[in-house]
């Protein structure tokens, strides 16, 4: 109603990559876009993009974060756009792309890769939920910090 004399601040954008947009990026998109809602406009990539893993779908989703629908990109469908913050995820990313063009604020953030892990289907499950929980602490907490600017009113806690 107010939206001509308040206007919405425009949402960041955020691009997270990773080397195949399997596991981590996928888990990273789902759970900032949950987590901070329309305060930014998430996306993810790869540099050599695979089917999104079905464990880290469930991982997400045994939490209550919805990612039906999740597709791996290749980072080339984000040539020429512009994006506030750009975070690597796996050392490999890091290393085949250190500059993104698009990227104005640039963060590595590396993880495990969980879908390297062995054993049993319950120890892999307990790899991609580590995973997982590691992300949204810590890609949580640079969001809000770094590409947010530390105001705590941005964060949306719907974490259970």
């Amino acid at each position: 109603m107010l939206d001509w004399f308040f206007p919405m601040p425009t949402p960041k954008r955020i691009l997270f990559l990773c080397t195949r947009n399997r596991c981590r990026s996928q888990m990273a998109e789902a759970l900032i876009r949950h987590d901070f809602g329309d305060k930014v406009e998430v996306h993810s990539a790869g540099t050599q993009p695979a089917t999104p893993h079905p464990l880290a779908l469930r991982v997400l989703s045994e939490i209550g974060v919805d990612h039906t629908g999740a597709r791996s990109k290749n980072m080339e469908e984000f040539d020429g756009q512009t994006f506030d913050a750009v975070a690597t995820l796996c050392d490999s990313a890091n290393e085949t792309c250190p500059v993104f063009i698009g990227g104005t604020q640039r963060a590595h953030l590396g993880f495990d890769d969980p879908d390297a892990a062995s054993g049993t289907e319950e120890e892999i499950l307990a790899v991609f939920r580590r995973v997982r929980d590691e992300i949204r602490e810590r890609v949580g907490a640079w969001v809000r910090e770094e590409v947010l600017g530390g105001d705590s009113s941005t964060f949306q806690s719907r974490a259970r």
